[in-house]
């Protein structure tokens, strides 16, 4: 279900003023990409700006059958056309650059025509320490599609459609400070402007809600002010063969949890985005004949430390282990195991409302990714499958992808839910199997 209502006047108005925002977004952009030529002629350096991108078709077809009660009633899940422009302007006068990647997106369900800013950075090497500082990709951590130490948003909706994976990440505005140096490295992040999940909702997805008879729905984003800034670090460093990270965050929950006006018999219901803290480690290394990975992390919810109040996510205990190893030319096998504790669960169970889902206090997922490629590895086979044994549901994704040339290439794919509730994660989407192609042409 969508929680903010843009229909009628102010709707009208809202979308307007975001158009208008995102526009002069983009001629600010534009304006200190193309500036780099008079930047260099001023001082004296060499300059250039460099220009690349694809164009990608991305169409995902329900295989099911069956179309969600809210769906705009059609079977295809995803139908887009993108056009993507990377433009980077760099100058030797300084040790600095410039990078706009951004997508022109006509979206066949909706027949919606848009600009995605995947990113738009300035980069700026002093010494040590390296700047960037706008809209960036940022990825911590160790796992294989399991997120314990990466706070970062993702786009839950592209993983599910059938997107490249790419797409899975969506990008944080802000600055990133790296420090670099023999006896330890690291890297500060601070993001003023919140941003969510991008999840799914009832309009493409079958999908659980405990509030689902709730039409009215309002989102309560946190304001962009100094003491809602963002903060995360990692250390990180060589330690006996294994890349060792430690990482602190303080910000947000960035998937919703529901505030409703009476749990009981709720007319509204908000989505609020609650404070959340998160303490972690990770290391990878070779061992055992490949690669050793090991990541954990502490959840602390600092809204809710009893876990007494049913919108808040209850704080929660993360472990992964896995390990990749190439068992023949070409092949190459991935596995991994985890883990997540939800503390406080005794008083999560006592304000839990009648009726509702209940969560598991040990829910673990078990993951496999098998990769081979073929013909001088123009053709590539791969599946990836999560499996749960505590929710007994699973998501699995095989892929087959081939390139045609070194320009083109497509892949064709699927994605396969199932599970013995449609209240688990992953079994809450078994009606939405779906199989897509990806069309994809760089220049």
């Amino acid at each position: 279900m969508d929680p903010v209502n843009r229909h009628g006047p102010d709707g009208a108005m809202l979308n307007a003023l975001a158009v208008r925002l995102r526009l002069s977004r983009l001629v600010v952009l534009f304006s200190i990409v193309f500036s780099a030529p008079s930047f260099a002629q001023e001082t004296g350096g060499e300059w250039g700006i460099d220009v690349r991108g694809f164009a990608l078709g991305n169409f995902s077809g329900r295989t099911t059958g069956q179309l969600p009660p809210g769906s705009e009633g059609r079977a295809l899940l995803l139908g887009e056309e993108r056009l993507r422009l990377d433009l980077t302007g760099w100058t030797d006068a300084v040790e600095a650059q410039v990078r706009v990647k951004l997508d022109g997106v006509h979206d066949a369900v909706t027949g919606d025509l848009e600009a995605d800013l995947r990113e738009a950075y300035f980069d700026y090497t002093a010494g040590d320490l390296d700047f960037r500082l706008g809209r960036q990709i940022a990825t911590w951590g160790v796992g294989d599609l399991l997120f314990i130490n990466d706070v970062f948003p993702k786009n839950w909706v592209s993983f599910f459609s059938g997107r490249p994976l790419e797409y899975l990440k969506n990008g944080i505005d802000g600055l990133r400070v790296r420090y670099s140096a023999n006896a330890l490295n690291g890297e500060l992040v601070l993001i003023p402007r919140f941003r969510t999940d991008t999840l799914p909702t009832s309009k493409r997805f079958f999908l659980h809600d405990d509030y689902a008879s709730v039409t009215n729905r309002d989102e309560d984003l946190p304001d962009t002010t100094l003491g809602n800034t963002e903060i995360g670090l990692r250390l990180y460093r060589r330690f006996g063969g294994f890349d060792v990270s430690g990482y602190a965050y303080r910000g947000r929950w960035r998937s919703p949890g529901q505030r409703a006006d009476n749990a009981s018999n709720a007319t509204q219901v908000t989505s609020i985005y609650p404070p959340l803290s998160v303490y972690g480690l990770s290391a990878q290394g070779q061992g055992l004949g490949g690669v050793l990975t090991f990541e954990g992390g502490y959840y602390d919810s600092r809204d809710d430390r009893d876990g007494d109040d049913i919108a808040v996510p209850n704080s929660q205990t993360r472990f992964l282990a896995g390990y990749q190893k190439e068992l023949w030319k070409d092949f190459t096998l991935g596995a991994q195991y985890y883990t997540e504790i939800l503390s406080d669960f005794d008083a999560y169970k006592r304000t839990l409302p009648n009726g509702f889902a209940r969560k598991r206090k040990y829910r673990n997922i078990v993951t496999v990714r098998l990769t081979q490629f073929l013909m001088h590895q123009t053709w590539k086979l791969s599946l990836f499958a999560f499996y749960s044994p505590a929710e007994s549901d699973y998501l699995l994704q095989p892929q087959i992808t081939y390139k045609f040339s070194d320009n083109l290439s497509a892949a064709l794919g699927g994605n396969v839910f199932g599970g013995e509730e449609r209240t688990t994660f992953f079994g809450q989407f078994d009606q939405d199997d779906n199989a897509y192609i990806n069309l994809r042409y760089d220049f």
